[in-house]
């Protein structure tokens, strides 16, 4: 046996070497790294990463982020510039700046008053993305925090369910025209119109996404272990619903932004001398026909906002979701 041992041969690099000529220069020490072999192969996930690269990967919702923010940014620093003001008849008496045609000089043309309709776009666009964004914000704020608390609390769910029976069968629409004329015309007195009961749908919604996530069984362990509510509706339960929140807000911002259109072309909500989409269709309406840019392109630039902003929205929702990150 030990003969045999002795005419072994190992191969190395292709050559082969006797057994018996092996010293201890023949071999080298390999450190051990913890960290190393603690380490995963697996790629590093980054949920806001993975947001991110889900939202940008279609070219057209990367074309209507871009026309969304051109909108934004002309909206909200074009009318400093151009100090359009609705009061202004500086010009009514030129009858050549009176109804020109959209040109090189005009680009939206005139109206009655000789004002650029490039300008009285732009201002009212100002005003409605104005309105839309911040009746949003505060209907979502209010109708997350008390649909959270209306999932997790019977106490509250009896109280709420009442009230929510009573407001959902009377007609939102009719809530705020009602609220508008009780108040008057204004900025924030039409905010509060739209936003005083509307924030109870967006409550009941949260009240259901709750009530599915809370009888999770993570959800029931930690109530278990003596998890205190608040703490499990922070870090278990809100998390988990960011997709269905931007979700709502998608639908929310369009809704209330055609509020203000709708309400304007009325002529309740705000005051005469504030300019709006929805002012500018209601006030060219009459010149469809003879002079139609003056309707249709207030309508155009509405309908660029409204379907952009739901897109835009529609799109951030689904690439909020986890699920779509596989």
């Amino acid at each position: 046996m030990q003969e045999s041992l002795n005419q072994a041969k190992v191969f190395e690099m292709g050559t082969v070497v006797p057994a018996n000529n092996i010293t201890e220069d023949d071999f080298t020490v390999v450190s051990l790294n913890g960290k190393e072999n603690e380490k995963i192969d697996t790629p590093k996930y980054s949920y806001w990463g993975s947001v991110a690269k889900k939202f940008l990967f279609s070219k057209i919702t990367i074309f209507m982020l871009i026309l969304m923010l051109v909108i934004l940014l002309m909206s909200f620093i074009q009318p400093f510039f151009s100090g359009y003001s609705l009061s202004n008849v500086g010009n009514i008496n030129d009858f050549k700046a009176r109804y020109n045609w959209p040109s090189a000089k005009y680009w939206f043309g005139t109206d009655a008053n000789g004002n650029s309709l490039f300008d009285a776009i732009w201002a009212g666009a100002r005003t409605s993305i104005s309105i839309g964004v911040i009746a949003s914000l505060i209907t979502e704020i209010i109708g997350v925090i008390i649909g959270s608390i209306w999932g997790v609390s019977k106490k509250v769910d009896r109280i709420m369910l009442e009230i929510y029976n009573v407001i959902s069968n009377v007609p939102s629409l009719l809530i705020i025209i009602v609220l508008s004329y009780s108040f008057g015309n204004g900025f924030w007195n039409l905010i509060f119109a739209m936003t005083c009961t509307s924030w109870i749908g967006t409550a009941y919604f949260m009240r259901v996404q709750v009530m599915i996530m809370r009888e999770r069984e993570y959800n029931v362990a930690s109530k278990t272990l003596g998890t205190p509510m608040r703490r499990i509706i922070i870090r278990n339960i809100l998390p988990y619903l960011t997709s269905v929140i931007v979700t709502d807000i998608s639908m929310a911002l369009p809704s209330f932004i055609s509020y203000e259109v709708f309400l304007s072309f009325l002529g309740v909500g705000l005051s005469q001398n504030v300019p709006s989409l929805g002012r500018l269709i209601s006030q060219y309406s009459p010149y469809m026909t003879t002079y139609p840019y003056l309707f249709w392109l207030p309508v155009l630039v509405l309908a660029l906002i409204t379907i952009s902003l739901y897109i835009i929205g529609q799109r951030l929702a689904d690439a909020s979701d986890p699920r779509t990150h596989m």
